[in-house]
């Protein structure tokens, strides 16, 4: 089996790559019988001859390669016919603006494995970039209270060399005495709750956190059971409201009477209710003032999310009355960090952090026989041209209906 590492061509550039030179030369080490080859690029943050040190070949030529392994969307006229390609898609939703590219992928029978379904058994996530996106939210997050209330200057993530730099410049810097709540339990979340942990802010429970003042900074962490509650008033269930969220209300409400600064670190599923709509945000108790939306589902569950923001210019205010647009740091408005490829600002670490699990997990599989179905879960397309039956509800976004 020969695997290429392509080049990365969707605009704008992005920087990362699935394998570091180190961890393609491990995934060498463990399967011999694999040929790895690297497309040469000149935006990737790993340079061409670091890979060449470490005895791979760096070739504008990858057409005899098997497996094409990427990170964001490949040009249509750059996809090579009857390959396998593993990528972002960005389809599985049926996003308007990818249709030409699933149509284009079955028309040249490639075989299309997505990054985002590449999944254990009962639907959990392997593999993917949301700690890194969970780390710099929560990072621009507090650049953009330094900036607004002229408290500190953090420099933009992208100036910085890693995580590392990135922590050293928060080590300089002083919360003021705000609550804090982070909504999520996966990786996103988590990798927030690193950044505020690592600041020294103390961590509450709920109760405590609705119902206490404090003289320090404060954070909560909220699962879907603490910000959505059943409409009939019976207890809620957790795995209930991911199979079916109709019988659900928000319950978001006492936590934004009494909340400063909101990371929203959450997964939003179809048809859940949103944690706060405009009208909410329009009442005299609501307090919330800076969101870092690290989810970034626009005109969705935070309703201050009208559009997403940019690495170049990643805050804009939201007026709650007017319900439009404002300076990021107008008077009365919610601050919003709304960056929607927040990974990209440490190309390097989460590149690492991706390959790290690309290979425990991926790899294998090609020579294992596929025993824990991780191939079979994330194929889309097959090599005559046709929707797995996984994902046959495609259909007629294919068809274009």
């Amino acid at each position: 089996m020969k695997f290429a590492i392509i080049k990365e061509r969707k605009n704008p550039p992005d920087r990362r790559v699935v394998f570091s030179p180190e961890k393609l030369a491990e995934a060498k080490r463990q399967f011999p019988e694999a040929t790895f080859k690297v497309e040469s690029s000149d935006i990737r943050v790993i340079a061409d001859n670091a890979y060449d040190e470490k005895g791979f070949e760096v070739t504008d030529d990858i057409a005899d390669c098997d497996v094409m392994i990427g990170v964001k969307e490949v040009p249509i006229d750059h996809l090579i016919p009857n390959k396998k390609y593993f990528y972002f898609s960005h389809t599985i939703k049926k996003q308007p603006y990818n249709r030409k590219l699933l149509q284009a992928m079955l028309a040249k029978n490639i075989e299309m494995y997505d990054h985002e379904v590449i999944t254990k058994e009962n639907g959990g996530r392997l593999i993917g970039f949301g700690r890194y996106a969970g780390l710099v939210g929560a990072y621009n997050g507090f650049r953009a209270l330094g900036l607004r209330d002229e408290l500190f200057n953090l420099p933009k993530v992208e100036t910085l060399a890693d995580l590392d730099e990135v922590k050293r410049e928060l080590d300089k810097i002083t919360i003021p005495n705000i609550k804090i709540v982070l909504s999520g339990t996966g990786k996103v979340a988590y990798g927030a709750k690193e950044i505020l942990d690592h600041l020294g802010i103390k961590e509450v429970t709920d109760a405590t956190y609705l119902t206490t003042e404090f003289s320090e900074p404060v954070y909560c962490m909220i699962d879907v059971m603490e910000y959505n509650v059943r409409i009939d008033g019976k207890v809620g269930d957790k795995y209930e409201f991911y199979k079916d969220p109709r019988d659900y209300k928000s319950n978001f409400m006492p936590y934004a009477e009494v909340t400063d600064f909101f990371i929203a670190g959450h997964f939003y599923g179809d048809g859940a209710p949103f944690l706060f709509t405009r009208e909410d945000a329009k009442h005299p108790d609501f307090k919330i003032n800076v969101v870092a939306d690290i989810s970034c589902d626009i005109d969705g569950p935070v309703a201050s999310t009208i559009r997403p923001s940019t690495i170049a210019d990643p805050f804009y205010g939201y007026d709650p009355q007017s319900e439009s647009e404002v300076a990021f740091d107008a008077p009365n408005a919610i601050t919003m960090m709304a960056v929607d490829n927040l990974p990209c600002e440490l190309p390097k670490d989460a590149s690492e952090g991706f390959g790290d699990m690309f290979l425990q997990h991926v790899i294998p599989a090609f020579y294992n026989g596929d025993k824990d179905g991780v191939l079979a879960r994330a194929k889309m397309t097959t090599s005559d041209g046709k929707l797995t039956d996984r994902y046959a509800y495609l259909q007629d976004y294919v068809d274009g209906k």
